[in-house]
């Protein structure tokens, strides 16, 4: 009898065990909670303005709301009037003010958003591949995105990578998942010496090291290259362990178009930083971020004189018909919680200009 019990004892503490195991076991590991509201500032001064300039005109980029998240401008301070527009090829919202005969040498700008971010996830790689299919025509909706950019060849060293890489892989998320493991395990985050955070998908690929820009464009390239249309899209990071302080740049991620599926996002330098969650950043990218603008080769609205745009995430200027470089920029954001008012955490006016 004693053994008997013994035996029923151990039966039931493995049968707990296991249902413990299963129910912890979620389907998608999640690394960061599904959402994050938020302010978000971005201020920036065009400084040391030539004597003599007769007209300033300044570009910035402005978040909008999407399904990933809603964002509301709550507040602009700029010298002049500003007026908002649209980037024609991806219809990315522009802010943008002209400064004629400009009476001083420098001139601020600050834009302060609310922001709730929200996961933005399709599944795990196995999801994901139990609904693929084969690459097939691309729809005329699509052409943009099958095409390349000015450091995202799809032709050359880029279609033999992804013909090494991809092409033993028959359906869209196996070449996409193929060409992200490549990347993932050749490449190194590392921002040291030059060349870096351009996007030059060839540079990348000869480097094997460089910025979030540097990761992906070469995965972009390579989808592209197999018919498989890729965007780029870029923001900020917001620290995953702070909840206020200010932000040092850009953060950029990726997706790819898959027929049954729709966009799926990824994270290839994120999941290099942290490579607990390489599998996570394939098809899901976390609420740690706000996006500004998608595409490469971006021309502005109202037109620039200067070429198009490499990417757009932080203000561009031209003084006189010419790209002018002499800005400052600073970018910080507080987390909002349900108890809190978004007011609390706004920062003191600006001295009127």
């Amino acid at each position: 009898m004693k053994l008997r019990a013994l035996s029923s004892l151990l039966l039931l503490g493995c049968a707990v065990s296991l249902l413990a195991a299963q129910t912890a076991t979620p389907e998608k590991q999640k690394f960061s909670p599904p959402s994050r509201k938020f302010v978000f500032t971005y201020a920036f001064t065009v400084k040391d303005i030539p004597a003599g300039s007769k007209l300033v005109r300044v570009w910035v980029p402005v978040a909008h709301t999407d399904e990933h998240q809603t964002v509301r401008l709550v507040n602009v301070k700029a010298p002049v009037e500003t007026r908002m527009g649209e980037e024609p090829e991806y219809g990315n919202r522009i802010l943008y003010a002209e400064i004629r005969n400009p009476a001083q040498a420098s001139v601020d700008f600050t834009l302060e958003y609310e922001v709730t971010r929200r996961e933005y996830s399709r599944g795990d790689y196995a999801q994901l591949e139990g609904k693929d299919t084969k690459p097939g025509v691309v729809p005329a909706s699509m052409n943009r995105y099958v095409q390349p950019d000015n450091l995202i060849p799809t032709d050359g060293k880029i279609k033999e990578l992804a013909e090494q890489v991809t092409g033993s892989q028959q359906g869209t998320v196996a070449k996409a998942k193929a060409a992200y493991d490549y990347l993932f395990s050749t490449m190194r985050y590392d921002k040291t010496g030059s060349g870096w955070g351009r996007g030059d998908a060839i540079w990348a690929c000869d480097a094997k090291h460089g910025n979030c820009t540097d990761f992906h464009s070469p995965f972009i390239g390579m989808m592209r290259a197999d018919d498989i249309p890729a965007r780029f899209d870029i923001g900020f990071p917001l620290p995953e362990n702070k909840d206020k302080g200010d932000i040092a740049g850009y953060h950029c991620w990726g997706e790819f178009f898959a027929r049954n599926i729709g966009w799926v996002p990824l994270d290839i330098s994120e999941a290099w930083k942290a490579k607990e969650k390489a599998d996570y950043f394939f098809g899901s990218v976390d609420a740690n971020r706000v996006q500004f603008s998608t595409g490469r080769d971006l021309t502005l609205s109202p037109k620039q004189d200067g070429p198009p745009l490499n990417y757009f995430v932080y203000p561009y200027v031209e003084i006189d018909g010419k790209a002018y470089d002499g800005t400052s920029k600073h970018f910080s954001f507080a987390d909002v919680t349900a108890e809190q008012n978004t007011a609390d955490f706004r920062p003191a006016p600006s001295p009127a200009m």
